[in-house]
């Protein structure tokens, strides 16, 4: 990613929304000269002289030539998205009329911004800190309603506010553990050890609970993978178009008519699943098109996060799957076709005891809903509350996960008498960790780079 630290001087300028022809396009520009910019264009009045957080119509003009009638959205810094002077431009939706206008605002001094700037800068100016800034691209990217609300709880500041207050109280013992080295010669301790020790056991309690939600935030964020597997003809396909009330895969009475994998989405309690509905396994197919469909079959199941297994009710011969055995805390047993099974002579109402109770019959729509709801115990384990902080970033579990370390060491080096010295080095290490996360220690520029230019332009 381009360097953008020594051009924060620059007005940026780029379409704020998605690609293509609509009804209204948004073109947003940001920076020092903002106001300057676009009152080349803008003949009315001169927008420098207006209140922020005003509404202006007219018409915008390159030259001669008119470009579109349009809105203008005015904020002055600081009191903006990016802390910086802002004008959001709302035209018709043309893409050659959003070209137009953009192209203009680059000959009239605007930069092209690059994927993140718009949020980037808000950072870099003290709007946002890391983790809001992150949870912007996380709403941005929400398929959930339990990923929308957790990444509105960080925005609003909630992971943000729980490391604040453990990064002040170690802070605060960090500072006393420093006075004593400025009197290292005189024996003197400030800071108390008993309540010291209570204070990282209590830190450490925080931060493994903050550890342990990213099973979870892992789940919100990029949804459960489900791969449907089993013997061709266990109803895998109807299982599917069942759950989704959908005719999306194919079904038909002829072992082995899905030779690749279809992937569909579906959304239990506000988190998203991804059904993977592959092709049926036996191990002695001669179809080599088969063989590649049964093999794809595996790798999806030995990937996924959750696999149903179809057992055919109505099939008297026993799965050979041993290979399922290594993935037998992820899996589900699904027994199908209970309508066919019902009909068999000398059937009973009720399967025998020894099977399991999740039975189905998907075509009539039987075990349908428990199925859904054993899906989501099984992912999520119960109620998710998004008003709790949630860690869904990789970045942040594993600096949490060394400032986990490091509070360990801080308790083990007060265990064996470690000097105020050496404590202090394990302290600073915790607290670079914990500013690190939020940007309040320098983040290294390769890190930002890949953090914002995973953003869209516009934002």
């Amino acid at each position: 990613m381009q360097d953008i630290f020594s051009q924060r001087n620059d007005s940026i300028v780029a379409i704020a929304t998605p690609p293509g022809m609509g009804a209204i396009a948004v073109v947003r520009v940001s920076g020092q000269k903002s106001f300057e910019i676009v009152n080349r264009l803008f003949k009315h009045k001169d927008l420098s002289a207006q209140a922020s957080h005003t509404i202006h119509y007219g018409t915008l003009k390159d030259g001669a030539e008119t470009l579109d009638e349009v809105v203008l959205s005015l904020y002055k810094g600081p009191h903006s998205y990016t802390g910086e002077d802002v004008i959001e431009i709302s035209c018709h939706g043309s893409v050659f009329i959003q070209k137009q206008i953009l192209h203009a605002l680059i000959r009239q001094g605007a930069r092209p911004a690059m994927p993140g700037e718009f949020t980037q800068r808000a950072f870099l100016n003290g709007k946002l800190d890391l983790t809001q800034a992150e949870a912007v691209g996380d709403l941005i990217a929400s398929q959930s309603k339990a990923a929308q609300q957790t990444a509105l709880n960080q925005l609003r500041g909630g992971f943000k506010n729980d490391l604040d207050r453990l990064r002040e109280e170690l802070i605060n013992f960090a500072a006393l553990i420093e006075l004593e080295l400025d009197f290292s010669d005189e024996d003197v301790e400030f800071a108390d050890r008993g309540q010291f020790r209570k204070l990282i056991a209590i830190l450490s309690s925080q931060i493994s609970n903050l550890i342990e939600s990213f099973r979870l935030g892992n789940v919100i964020k990029n949804g459960v993978s489900v791969a449907i597997i089993g013997k061709p003809n266990a109803g895998k396909s109807t299982l599917l178009n069942a759950l989704l009330n959908e005719e999306r895969a194919i079904v038909s009475e002829i072992a082995g008519t899905t030779r690749d994998t279809i992937e569909e989405t579906m959304n239990i309690n506000g988190v998203l699943f991804r059904l993977i509905d592959t092709a049926g396994i036996r191990e002695h197919s001669t179809d080599t098109i088969e063989n590649l469909g049964i093999e794809r079959s595996k790798q999806n199941a030995a990937k996924a996060d959750i696999i149903l297994h179809l057992k055919d009710m109505t099939d008297t011969e026993e799965d050979d799957f041993p290979w399922l055995e290594d993935y037998s805390q992820k899996t589900i047993d699904v027994h199908t076709k209970f309508d066919k099974w019902q009909q068999q002579p000398g059937a009973s109402h009720l399967p025998d005891a020894h099977l399991s109770q999740n039975i189905t019959a998907a075509k009539t729509g039987f075990g349908m809903d428990a199925l859904k709801e054993l899906l989501y115990e099984k992912a999520v384990g119960g109620d998710i509350n998004t008003e709790n902080t949630i860690v869904t970033n990789e970045r942040h579990h594993a600096a949490l996960l060394k400032i986990a370390e490091s509070l360990s060491d801080i308790s083990e080096g007060m265990d064996n008498g470690l000097t105020g010295d050496l404590l202090a080095l394990d302290i600073r290490r915790a607290l670079h960790y914990l500013g690190e996360i939020t940007g309040q220690v320098e983040v290294d520029r390769d890190i930002l780079g890949t953090i914002f230019g995973k953003f869209c332009i516009g934002k």
